[in-house]
């Protein structure tokens, strides 16, 4: 039987206290070039084909997850898997959850981005963000474009 979700993730997102000092690191520090920055709220680098990195300020991050802003230290990321419709957030949800994993939230309406999504912590505290925007797309060769 194949599985109801892909062995993939495309977004890795950590919660970030402190968002000028990570802009600074990156990318003054390294060099890298943003995919996508948000003032006060998000940065995004594709660090991979077909995988971006989020770092994400952490009260905004906490009220992402529905969870109080302290608990951020206990995972204090999510693996993001994007879908096709909000009916596949849906069906992942419910598979993960039959699976032993915890809904944190119900699929909904994200506050942030435009998205369609539910958050879901797996057993071993793994926080996954199934995710469904029509603004972003990914192409065959795992590039990420948003809008």
């Amino acid at each position: 039987m194949a599985g109801v979700m892909g062995q993939q993730a495309h977004f890795i997102t950590f919660a970030t206290r402190d968002l000028d000092a990570a802009r600074a690191f990156y990318i003054d520090g390294l060099g890298w070039h943003p995919l996508l920055d948000v003032p006060d709220e998000i940065v995004f680098f594709q660090i991979a084909p077909g995988l971006v990195l989020g770092l994400f300020e952490s009260a905004k991050f906490a009220s992402d997850l529905g969870i109080p802003v302290d608990e951020t230290n206990v995972s204090g990321s999510t693996i993001a898997h994007n879908v096709g419709s909000p009916d596949e957030v849906r069906l992942i949800t419910e598979a993960m959850a039959g699976a032993g994993g915890t809904t944190l939230v119900a699929p909904s309406p994200g506050a942030f981005g435009g998205i369609f999504h539910a958050i879901v912590r797996d057993p071993n505290g793994i926080v996954w963000e199934i995710a469904h925007n029509p603004g972003w797309s990914i192409a065959a060769d795992g590039s990420v474009t948003f809008g």
